[in-house]
């Protein structure tokens, strides 16, 4: 399933269902997929029993704000936000409710950037969804907010790999996101069979990785977080660059032969069927091949139709800038709240 980037470049994104007549077949197929995703990402080693702390908690107008420190891997641990809407505290008792994985952008901030306002206005999804009855978990992802390295920038991953060469950083932070989801599911207010994921950028395609692995996520949103190696003008941001993070280093080796092992509409089909909605932008700087990604989207719009699963699916382009828009949101969160709040 290796595909060369001059070819990937001149004839499009590769047809997911090219070869594909029944779901036996399909199944086949994604099989082998997930073997070359898991052999990229390495290890998800045994989660850790659930144990977490209360460090301090903050009255807001609508919910309570806990910052807490949860455990994960490898005696490692995890600093978070829980928000959970005052209505859970009052009496009566209420029945469980659904809850969310808020998952950060890039950036020095981590969890404070989409649930303490005002840090950023189009990032305060946590604090939004918490107002709509969610409870929400945003942690830190490694090298942000209270997970930077000593000495180090934010975003700075060479201190990790120091600790586990053969791994990397989207494997740590899916196994840290599914300890979250084992902290969520732990909670007797949270129903566990309805958590969903958002991001943006940096947090949307980790909501999509997420998903991908961890079938006890019922709903994901991606904002302006997918990007395919087709049409991309800096594919190396995969792999080691000059900006110290690096999100998989075999591919790297790949990129230097010109070609890759999995085109990233593959991975966000370990998905499926589960309801997705994604948001890409005409002028995204950082993501700006905005017509390989709509064929991205379009082919999974295909792949969930020809499943039965055609209203899960859900995809937009605008045209603006890498950005999580007002009336984006209004969208996505309709769309959370429609498989969620069931």
């Amino acid at each position: 399933m290796t595909y060369q980037m001059s070819k990937l470049n001149q004839d499009g994104m590769p047809r997911l269902l090219d070869g594909i007549e029944n779901v036996e077949q399909w199944n086949e197929k994604i099989n082998a997929i997930r073997k070359v995703w898991f052999d990229y990402i390495g290890e998800l080693p045994a989660r850790v029993p659930v144990s977490y702390e209360v460090v301090s908690e903050i009255q807001e107008e609508d919910h309570v704000r806990k910052h807490i420190i949860y455990n994960t891997v490898y005696e490692d641990k995890v600093t978070a936000y829980l928000l959970i809407p005052n209505a859970l505290f009052q009496k009566p008792k209420h029945s469980p409710v659904p809850a969310i994985m808020a998952l950060h952008p890039t950036g020095p901030f981590g969890k404070d950037r989409v649930a303490i306002p005002p840090k950023d206005q189009n990032r305060k999804y946590g604090i939004e969804l918490v107002s709509r009855g969610y409870v929400v978990l945003a942690p830190d992802a490694l090298t942000s907010g209270e997970r930077i390295y000593e000495g180090c920038q934010h975003f700075d991953s060479s201190k990790f790999y120091e600790q586990h060469p053969t791994w990397s950083t989207v494997g740590k932070n899916l196994i840290d996101h599914m300890q979250g989801v084992d902290l969520l599911c732990s909670l007797e207010f949270v129903d566990s069979s309805r958590i969903g994921t958002i991001g943006h950028s940096f947090g949307g395609y980790n909501s999509y990785f997420l998903a991908g692995v961890d079938r006890r996520i019922k709903a994901v949103v991606s904002s302006c977080g997918f990007s395919p190696f087709t049409g991309d003008p800096a594919p190396q941001h995969w792999g080691y660059r000059k900006f110290p993070y690096t999100h998989l280093p075999k591919i790297s080796a790949d990129l230097e032969k010109n070609q890759v092992p999995f085109e990233f509409h593959e991975i966000a089909a370990l998905t499926a069927s589960i309801p997705f909605f994604n948001y890409s932008a005409q002028s995204d700087w950082i993501f700006p091949h905005w017509k390989a990604v709509g064929d991205g989207m379009h082919e999974l719009h295909k792949l969930y139709e020809w499943l039965g699963y055609e209203d899960r699916f859900r995809s937009y382009i605008g045209a603006g800038t890498h950005d999580f828009p007002p009336e984006i949101r209004v969208i996505a969160y309709g769309f959370l709240d429609k498989w969620l709040k069931v």
